[in-house]
């Protein structure tokens, strides 16, 4: 007798999109102010569940407020900065920038 396999069912898209990535520990470092730092305002290094490092995020300050920016390719031919890696939902993003200016607003006071 043959049975065949259930594929489990898809997640609702109730839950969130960083059910299985959560931000575990920030690091800011913000710079002082100077004319040479432009609109890099600091450098921060975040771990996803405690096992995935990204560093070299950097805190911008942009026409609408502050942002994160994420490392760019320094090898990169074209006439345009390319991402070495970004987050691909939404929520993932904004997550990750909560965490970070929330750290970053905490560390400049």
């Amino acid at each position: 007798m043959v049975t065949k396999n259930k594929m489990p069912e898809k997640e609702t898209e109730a839950s969130s999109a960083f059910d299985c990535l959560a931000v575990t520990n920030v690091q800011v470092y913000p710079f002082q102010e100077g004319p040479s730092m432009g609109h890099t305002k600091g450098i921060a290094s975040i771990v996803l569940n405690d096992q995935f490092m990204i560093r070299g995020l950097r805190v911008m300050d942009g026409e609408n407020g502050l942002f994160v920016g994420y490392p760019i390719d320094p090898f990169f031919k074209g006439e345009t900065y390319r991402s070495i890696c970004n987050p691909v939902t939404r929520q993932l993003r904004e997550h990750i920038e909560n965490c970070i200016l929330e750290k970053y607003q905490a560390s400049i006071v």
